[in-house]
């Protein structure tokens, strides 16, 4: 029998794709010779953004700024917990304006603790809170000592995720939080080290298993509210699975921002305050 499921009211940072593009083959998905429709990756975001707002949810806008493409990708930019910011430190050097821009808006925007870090680290792009952890992705983009960092300054444990396919090189792509409440988690098992994938076993034994196929789709780059899982539409499997377990999936479609890397998740940074 599928479990009682209940909303939580969320708030979250987004930035709308004035500017996206893909200038560069950074990222197992990222295609350079792909055109992007800019008009279509800009009515996907909204639709993305009315979507929360129609679940009750607040967004806050962050103004994006000339010459940063990926600026869309908001959840690459910080991590926030408790209402303290851990501000990213990107892997490429072309996307640290970035991080400045996401502290900034932070400061201006009643933040009081703010953390510039010392290592590396891609914000929520590898970074997932659960009711009793920070799960911290490591591999391709983050800095296993911006682990420590984290934990230091946020005060709360935080376990690391070995990630080892190209394909899901950020924690983002192959994990998603269901229910933050109940440490409740989808993941797919081949996107980690043998050691990661036992450690996930015992932290979550009743976790929702992905399929490769969903997850090529970006279906684990979903957000939830405990209740409403946002996800792309083309991940059918993992919303038949979500519904089983009393989930309710609302399906978009992100497909322009695919060719940059991203979904869903990464267009929304949460306020934790």
């Amino acid at each position: 029998m599928a479990r009682s499921r209940s909303a939580r009211p969320r708030r979250y940072l987004m930035c709308p794709p004035a500017h996206f593009t893909v200038t560069c083959a950074d990222n197992a998905w990222a295609d350079p010779a792909k055109p992007v429709d800019a008009a279509l990756a800009l009515a996907q975001w909204e639709q993305l953004r009315e979507v929360y707002r129609s679940l009750g949810h607040t967004v806050e806008v962050l103004a994006p700024e000339p010459g940063l493409p990926d600026m869309v990708f908001t959840a690459d930019g910080a991590l926030v917990v408790d209402g303290r910011v851990f501000g990213a430190r990107f892997a490429h050097a072309r996307r640290e304006p970035e991080a400045e821009a996401h502290l900034r808006w932070f400061a201006g925007n009643g933040f009081a603790h703010l953390h510039v870090p010392v290592h590396i680290n891609e914000g929520e792009g590898d970074f997932a809170v659960t009711a009793s952890w920070v799960l911290a992705g490591r591999g391709f983009r983050t800095n296993p000592l911006a682990h420590g960092e984290a934990q230091e300054f946020l005060g709360r444990p935080v376990v690391g995720l070995e990630l080892v396919d190209p394909c899901f090189y950020h924690l983002g792509l192959a994990l998603a939080v269901l229910d933050d409440a109940a440490d409740e988690v989808a993941y797919l098992p081949a996107a980690f080290s043998p050691g990661s994938r036992e450690v996930l076993r015992r932290l979550f034994p009743d976790a929702l298993v992905a399929s490769e196929e969903d997850a090529a789709v970006f279906g684990l780059n979903a957000v939830s509210d405990g209740l409403h899982v946002v996800l792309p539409q083309a991940a059918a499997g993992l919303c038949g699975a979500l519904r089983d377990r009393g989930f309710t999936p609302v399906g978009v479609d992100l497909s322009e921002l695919h060719k940059g890397g991203g979904g869903v998740k990464c267009c929304s940074l949460e306020l934790r305050d």
